[in-house]
C-alpha cells in the first residue's frame, strides 16, 4: 500500500515529467543580421510549429513584425545553412505570406514539408524582407532544429 508521502513523491516525479516534455512550440531567438541598423520592420519575434521540426511532416514558420510604413509590394528572400553549408534558397512574394497592404502589426506566414530524407540537426535560418527597388526593410537569421524521428519510422 502506498504512503502519503509515496503519493507525493510520484505526483512531483509527474510533474517534473511535463515540464520537460518538449511542448511542440517555443519562441525562438532572433538576431538582425545588421546590429544596431535602424530597419524599417522591426520584428518581435519567430515561432516554429513543430519544434523540433519533423522531418515528412508540414512545419509552420511563423514571424511577427511591425512597421510604421504602408508595405504594398515586396519578396522574402530565405537562405538555409546546415552548420556552416549553404542548402537551400528560395523566393517569396511578401503579399503570398501576409495580408497586404501591411502596415502596424502584423505576422508572416509560412509552412513547408521537409523530405523525410532532411538530415536531421540544426539549421540556420536568413530572412531579408526586400522592397521596392531591392530596398532591404528587415534581415533576421534564427535557428531552427530538424528531429531525428521520422513519422512512421520502423525502431
Amino acid at each position: 500500500m502506498a504512503t502519503k508521502q509515496h503519493f507525493q513523491f510520484l505526483l512531483l516525479a509527474a510533474a517534473a515529467m511535463l515540464l520537460l516534455l518538449p511542448s511542440g512550440s517555443t519562441a525562438t531567438a532572433v538576431e538582425y543580421c545588421k546590429k544596431g541598423r535602424d530597419y524599417p520592420v522591426t520584428v518581435s519575434g519567430v515561432e516554429v510549429v513543430p519544434d523540433p521540426v519533423v522531418r515528412g511532416e508540414p512545419a509552420t514558420f511563423k514571424i511577427s513584425a511591425s512597421t510604421d510604413k504602408n508595405i504594398t509590394t515586396g519578396k522574402l528572400v530565405i537562405d538555409v545553412a546546415y552548420f556552416i553549408f549553404h542548402v537551400h534558397s528560395e523566393t517569396h512574394n511578401f503579399c503570398d505570406e501576409t495580408s497586404c497592404p501591411a502596415t502596424g502589426e502584423f505576422v508572416l506566414a509560412s509552412q513547408q514539408t521537409l523530405p523525410s530524407f532532411t538530415p536531421p540537426g540544426s539549421y540556420s535560418l536568413t530572412m531579408k524582407l526586400l522592397g521596392d527597388s531591392n530596398a532591404e526593410l528587415t534581415c533576421i537569421s534564427f535557428g531552427f532544429s530538424i528531429g531525428f524521428v521520422t513519422p512512421n519510422a520502423i525502431i
